[in-house]
């Protein structure tokens, strides 16, 4: 990996540093998007820390010099979107990979390593490990502004839609889809 940045999965002790990384990287790459009340309200039940993404060792975090500068994973579970702020403890039930379609999620890099690779690097991490699950379809929820890095991996929209948000806001989301194929 350049400039001497390190792809590992997450950790339950990475967890403070994503919670200090998601809302920097909301407020400074969603803002050209989103409203600032828009983002605001979406942090926590939208944008936040999944720790069952961690339990299951299916969220990756990049690392450079020490620090956790970005962070993205794939799920074999139900929910699409979202941290697990105000979700029941339960955990989602798990998807059959010969019918469903695991899902890319929480995507999210420092600013200052914006653009440099590293959603690049998570999501063939992600990619690999899908298949290597047995999947072969991919969904997932996409940004305004993770949007163009989805449809450069070839993920189609299948469809646009408001996502609700508390205090009566809606944010603007795209729902895309992918087949994968081995060795392509």
């Amino acid at each position: 990996m350049p400039n001497n940045r390190t792809l590992r999965l997450a950790q339950g002790s990475d967890i403070p540093a994503l919670e200090e990384l998601i809302p920097v990287s909301v407020r400074s790459l969603q803002a050209p998007y989103y409203s600032a009340a828009q983002m605001e309200a979406a942090l926590g039940p939208v944008f936040g820390v999944d720790r069952q993404l961690i339990r299951d060792g299916t969220y990756f975090v990049v690392e450079q010099a020490g620090q956790v500068v970005g962070c993205g994973g794939w799920s074999k579970r139900q929910s699409l979107f979202g941290g697990d702020h105000g979700r029941a403890a339960n955990e989602d039930d798990l998807l059959d990979p010969r019918r469903d379609a695991a899902r890319i999620r929480a995507f999210f890099v420092h600013p200052a390593w914006a653009r440099r690779g590293i959603g690049r690097t998570i999501l063939v991490a992600c990619e690999t490990a899908i298949m290597a699950a047995g999947f072969r379809n991919v969904e997932l929820v996409a940004t305004l502004a993770g949007e163009p890095l989805y449809a450069s991996f070839a993920y189609t929209v299948v469809e646009r839609y408001q996502n609700p948000l508390p205090d009566g806001f809606t944010l603007p989301a795209v729902r895309m889809t992918k087949h994968l194929t081995p060795g392509g």
